[in-house]
């Protein structure tokens, strides 16, 4: 017999020793999956709101099958606004990419990377990814890095009845007012384009939505929501953690009275940028295109770019 079972007693059996391992190995497999969940218990109790989920063992992400007719004839162009927020960045590009293959919603993921000086502006980086995503994708969608969606009925197919917002205030975590159109929303590259985009005027966070749901509403369009998602506040899941992320609310000057204002002029026809680079990358097998863009400014008509 092995030289180790010589200082077992005498009635001890290897067997139990091969259970107890056995066993062992179950509950470290149980945890993990738990842990990378986001079901795992935290230091101190519950889950730290807004905390992305520990990754899960890497899953061999589905790729379209380009000549696969179930796969529909449409493509989605996923427009991300984005600056400084890689951990929601590369927790969002796997998944989402999973969801949608899953869905076989054939789809590109551009990160609209903004890296100029001027405060950050949500609406311009979408009318950018509109004019930048290609001739190969004939709708889009309006989607923040912070949202992942957890229930998988919800439709990410083709808007053809007019604007879809997955992200609708009755499934949304935090905003729950009847006009609110952020968070998620589809919509063709027609209708986008019947709105004018978004306008440019929206420096810093918040109020860009609430004038383009009124651009909707003057191009004859009527914003739709899902229906049947019984999941209610549970549906996403919210990446933002406000305590070590601070958005950026400041209203300077005149920015207090022309946030509410509907701007008549501004939108695709007028977006000023330049793009510094295009690159394609992989998350964890997933692709996606970052677009470096450098936003103009024109300090005359909204001062309020930058805090100087």
């Amino acid at each position: 017999s092995p030289p180790f079972l010589g200082l077992l007693p005498g009635r001890f059996s290897v067997f139990p020793l091969f259970f107890l391992a056995l066993l062992l190995g179950f509950v470290s497999l149980l945890w993990l999956q738990l842990s990378c969940s986001g079901e795992a218990p935290v230091p101190g109790g519950g889950q730290r709101r807004g905390a992305p989920r520990q990754p899960c063992p890497p899953q061999a992400p589905l790729l379209p099958a380009e000549d696969e007719p179930s796969w529909g004839p449409h493509r989605l162009a996923l427009l991300v606004p984005f600056r400084e927020r890689f951990e929601e960045l590369l927790a969002f590009v796997p998944y989402m990419h999973r969801f949608l293959s899953k869905k076989r919603i054939r789809h590109h993921i551009f990160i609209l990377n903004q890296v100029d000086h001027f405060r950050f502006n949500r609406a311009s980086l979408i009318n950018v990814g509109f004019l930048e995503s290609g001739n190969d994708t004939d709708y889009i969608a309006m989607h923040d890095v912070d949202l992942l969606p957890l229930n998988e009925q919800l439709d990410y197919g083709f808007p053809e009845a007019g604007p879809f917002h997955v992200a609708s205030p009755e499934l949304h975590p935090l905003y729950h007012y009847k006009t609110y159109v952020g968070g998620i929303l589809l919509l063709t590259k027609q209708h986008y384009e019947m709105c004018n985009g978004m306008s440019n005027r929206f420096w810093g966070w918040g109020r860009e939505d609430d004038e383009f749901y009124r651009r909707i509403k003057g191009a004859g369009l009527q914003v739709r929501r899902p229906s049947g998602i019984t999941t209610g506040y549970e549906t996403f899941q919210h990446l933002h953690d406000p305590a070590w992320r601070k958005r950026d609310q400041k209203r300077i000057a005149a920015q207090k009275q022309e946030q509410f204002k509907v701007d008549r002029e501004g939108g695709l026809n007028n977006v000023r940028y330049r793009i510094e680079s295009r690159t394609a990358l992989s998350v964890a097998g997933a692709p996606c295109t970052v677009l470096n863009i450098l936003l103009d400014c024109d300090a005359s008509e909204t001062p309020w770019c930058t805090f100087g």
